[in-house]
């Protein structure tokens, strides 16, 4: 896989993961820019083509770990101004809402995984629960969240079950 083929299969998905965990969009484009160039410079030594996803988002959490580590400043910041102002997400939809308003069994395994990117058997045992427990929930969350993308925001699904097409939120202005 090149350069140019990661960048065109995730780079919104990334750029929004970076902003998510550091809610500031200097900051964002900078790690953003750092984390592809990483990528380019160290695509000889992915292994597993399968795997690009996990070793682009684990380059991207490297970055971000890096950031604030080499920026004491950036955590006295981020620890100062935990209110962010919505408008500025506004064209990311409800995700957040939809994540915080699931079930908190659900909640729970669906951040330590997804945001976190813990593996799903550390989280079982992290929970005391069995790894088939995981999946189901897991399972029951993303019924969920799809249901609420599907009904507030308008969006559609394709064959392999992905969102698709433009939010419409007007309806869901409310959360």
């Amino acid at each position: 896989m090149e350069t140019q083929n990661i960048w065109n299969t995730f780079n919104d998905e990334l750029y929004f993961f970076i902003l998510k965990k550091v809610k500031d969009k200097d900051a964002t484009n900078d790690i953003f820019q750092n984390t592809f160039l990483k990528i380019h410079k160290n695509l000889s030594q992915l292994k597993n083509q399968d795997k690009v996803k996990a070793w682009v988002f684990q380059i991207a959490r490297n970055e971000i770990n890096n950031h604030y580590n080499s920026e004491s400043i950036y955590v006295e910041k981020l620890e100062i101004n935990k209110e962010i102002p919505t408008q500025i997400y506004d064209h990311v939809c409800c995700f957040d809402t939809f994540i915080n308003d699931l079930p908190k069994i659900y909640k729970q395994v669906i951040e330590l995984i997804y945001i976190k990117g813990l593996k799903q058997l550390k989280v079982a045992e992290e929970l005391g629960i069995s790894l088939a427990n995981v999946k189901v929930r897991i399972k029951r969350a993303k019924e969920i969240l799809k249901t609420k993308f599907s009904e507030c925001c308008k969006y559609e699904f394709n064959k392999s079950g992905k969102l698709i097409g433009e939010p419409n939120c007007s309806v869901c202005k409310t959360y």
